[in-house]
This record gives structure tokens, sequence and C-alpha cells, in this order.
């Protein structure tokens, strides 16, 4: 038999993220022909047509990232929310009962609310206009960018301001805080998370697009 060529990189110890198993893998002696290969980048190599191929790869990579990181957000709140009726924290009231904590769990659920439906109409609107011949332009792929680059950075802001209000009932493993903790700064740190992003959907905005910007 052939010896196995493919070897896996087990180069994944992460602080969150960890069941992702985001691992590499390494192949030798293989030639691949040109015919064979491609970027998944260049839209005009799509062999599927319909509106989910218009969009861009990064395009489908920054909606996932954006999604986990609204999810872990959501939950984080919940989560808060839950613990505010039951914690007095010592020589004070009920967390539920401090107008500083009401006033906070009415603007995380607005944030993430806000957030979320504005994420969503943008990807309404680029799907009912996407067509089976191009790709989506220049304008939909800067506004799909900043509407994840926003979800991103709402539900980090969010989890942040409900970790610290958790005193440390969020430090203990196997809180409800702790492994949402890890998980969204670990998200916030890929590619898909730089708030370079709004400066280069600004540039769009402002100036056109003649670069192709998010095209890749």
């Amino acid at each position: 038999m052939p010896k196995d060529k493919t070897t896996p990189i087990r180069n994944w110890n992460t602080l969150g993220m960890r069941g992702t198993a985001s691992e590499g893998y390494a192949i030798t002696d293989v030639f691949v022909p040109e015919a064979f290969s491609g970027t998944r980048e260049d839209p005009t190599l799509r062999r599927d047509r319909g509106p989910l191929y218009a969009f861009t790869t990064q395009g489908l990579y920054a909606i996932g990232v954006a999604g986990v990181a609204l999810g872990i957000a959501r939950a984080m709140h919940e989560a808060f929310m839950a613990l505010a009726v039951d914690k007095t924290p010592r020589n004070m009231a009920r967390l539920a009962d401090n107008p500083v904590v009401q006033s906070t769990v009415a603007r995380h659920e607005s944030a993430l609310g806000s957030a979320r439906s504005y994420l969503v109409d943008i990807l309404k609107e680029c799907w009912a206009g996407a067509d089976d011949i191009e790709p989506l332009g220049s304008a939909e792929r800067a506004r799909v960018r900043l509407g994840c680059s926003q979800a991103i950075l709402a539900s980090l802001e969010v989890a942040d301001a409900v970790y610290k209000a958790a005193g440390t009932s969020a430090i203990f493993l196997g809180t409800p805080f702790e492994r949402r903790f890890r998980d969204i700064h670990t998200l916030s740190q890929q590619i898909q998370s730089r708030e370079a992003h709004f400066e280069a959907v600004g540039k769009v905005m402002l100036n056109g697009d003649p670069e192709n910007t998010f095209l890749g």
C-alpha cells in the first residue's frame, strides 16, 4: 500500500473556540495539475449559479463569524439577566434592583438587537439583488462587511460589559460566562474581526472602489 503523505498539524492550542479544532495538515510529494487548481476568491471561476454563489468566500466567512459573535454575546446577556435576579453583592442591593444594572441590561438588549437586525436587513437586500451571472458588486460587498463588523464589535462590547458586571460569578470554570468570554475573545482576534474593516468600508463609501476591496 502507498504510504499516507498527509500529516496533520495539531497546532490549535488556543484560549477559546477550542471545539472548532481549526488545525492544519501538510502534504508531501503531491503534484496538482493546474486544471485542478484555482482560487476560491475568483468569482469568474464559479461553477454553480444562484444567489449564494454571488457572495464571496470571505464575505460568507464574515457572516458566519458575526453570527457566532452575536450568539455568544446573547447567551452571556441572558445569563447575566438570570444572575441579576438572584445575586445580591455584599453591602449592595440585589443587582436586578440597581438602576445602573437595569439601564445596562436595556442598552445591551438594544445593542444586540440593533446589530442583528442591521446585518439581517443587509443580507436580505443583497440576496434579493443577487443574480445568476455576476457576483455581488463592490457596494454590496462593503455593506456585508460593514454589517458583519458592526455585529462583531457590538457583541464584544456587550460580552466585556457583562463579564465585568457579573463580578466573581464570571471567573470560575463552568459558569455561563467564562467559556463564552474566552470564545468571544478568541473570535475577536480573527481576520474577520479587524476594526480596520471600518476604514476600508469608509474608503469605499467616500472614494469608490477601483481596487475591488472585499472581493477576496
